[in-house]
């Protein structure tokens, strides 16, 4: 596999918008909450029906340009070579991918994967905005691993270490008091 070509690193928001902006926007950040909703049952059929290379690419795509910035690759070098799949229960996706010496790339959907993350759209997108915990969904049955739990927890670790206030405070911006 080609290695992937170096992306250039985007301009911080912060310095992109003016200071008024930047704070209401990161006021509006901090008082967000993701509604409760699912995803249609007809949307879903639909959507387990279209290629799901598109989604994965989106994905793996995301994974490489936090890699080595706010993903630690050491920390996740135990994923190298392992099938990895986030089942999105609701809207019917399933993406398959692995970690390569290039970074994050596409698994073959025909291999059985080592693990195997499922959750439905809502709650994926609570845990990306750190509105939810995963042990606590873990624990609820809202968010469930398959396969290998060991990696599982590689996985939870290495994002709960991740210091997500920096990475909020370096795109929004400070708030003044």
């Amino acid at each position: 596999m080609p290695a992937l070509p170096a992306l250039p690193r985007p301009s911080m928001l912060s310095a992109l918008l003016p200071g008024s902006l930047r704070q209401r926007i990161g006021a509006r950040l901090n008082d967000f909450r993701v509604p409760s909703f699912t995803v249609p049952a007809p949307i879903a059929r639909i959507v387990a029906r279209l290629p799901q290379q598109p989604p994965t690419h989106a994905l793996t795509l995301a994974l490489n340009l936090a890699l080595g910035r706010i993903l630690p690759r050491d920390a996740l070098e135990p994923l190298t070579g392992r099938h990895l799949q986030i089942r999105v229960l609701d809207a019917g996706l399933r993406l398959d991918f692995t970690l390569a010496a290039s970074g994050f790339c596409r698994a073959a959907a025909t291999a059985r994967p080592d693990l195997v993350i499922s959750a439905t759209t809502r709650d994926f997108l609570a845990l990306a905005l750190r509105e939810e915990d995963p042990d606590t969904l873990f624990f609820s049955r809202r968010l469930r691993m398959e396969g290998d739990t060991e990696l599982g927890l590689l996985v939870k670790n290495t994002l709960d270490a991740v210091d997500w206030d920096a990475l909020k405070t370096k795109l929004v911006g400070r708030r003044s008091g």
